[in-house]
This record gives C-alpha cells, structure tokens and sequence, in this order.
C-alpha cells in the first residue's frame, strides 16, 4: 500500500480543515496505507491532552488516540504549540513534537502529500 502524509494548516475557529484531515487519515488508514500526519498553525491546539469535548466542537483527543491505535504517526509543529502556551507534559501520549524538518521528511518518503488549509 502508499504512504500519506497530510499537512494541515487550518485557519480560524469553525474552518472545516481539521475535521476533514482525520476523516481522511481514518478512511486511508482503514483501506491500508500508512498515514503521516504533520499539525501545524491553530491545528497544534488539538493535541493538549485533557481538554472538554464539546458536541460539534473538535478537540481531537479521542480521535487523534484512535488514530495513532491504528498506526498513523501524527507530529506537531513544536513551536507552533508552544508558542499557544501548550508544553510537551500537556500534550496527548504518542503524539509527537518535532520541527518542521519532520515533515519535509515525511514528503520525501511518501508517495501522496496533501496540504490541507492555509492562507
């Protein structure tokens, strides 16, 4: 099977990106393929462990657990979550903080990339 890597730079609260980049991480993971996923901008704030879910509100916890349960490796940007007051203690188990070097590791090595969002 190929290897995805799915970049997702989501815009302000309310933008579709982030829902729309673990549905299809979920949906590739489940047909086979391995599945990289690389947060970056207002994405980062998902991966704070702990947070209150909230019905039509993504906070990621449990899909993001569920994700990496099925293989798919997610990294945040580390200074994009750092710099929104978020430290590696707080963040949710086997997510990954790394700098960008990470994804352009993961371009490299993939046969599909996906930017997801951005301005």
């Amino acid at each position: 099977m190929a290897t995805l890597t799915i970049g997702c730079f989501p815009g302000l609260v309310g933008n579709m990106t982030y829902d729309f980049a673990l549905k299809l991480a979920e949906a590739a993971v489940n047909k086979g393929h391995k599945v990289n996923i690389w947060f970056s901008g207002n994405a980062v704030g998902s991966v704070k462990a702990h947070q209150k879910h909230l019905k039509d509100y993504s906070t990621g916890e449990k899909h993001l657990k569920a994700l990496i349960e099925k293989g798919v490796e997610i990294c945040t940007c580390e200074a994009c979550t750092v710099a929104r007051g978020i430290q590696k203690p707080e963040g949710i188990e086997k997510v990954q903080w790394n700098a960008m070097h990470w994804y352009l590791a993961k371009i490299h090595a993939s046969d599909r990339v996906l930017q997801i969002g951005g301005e």
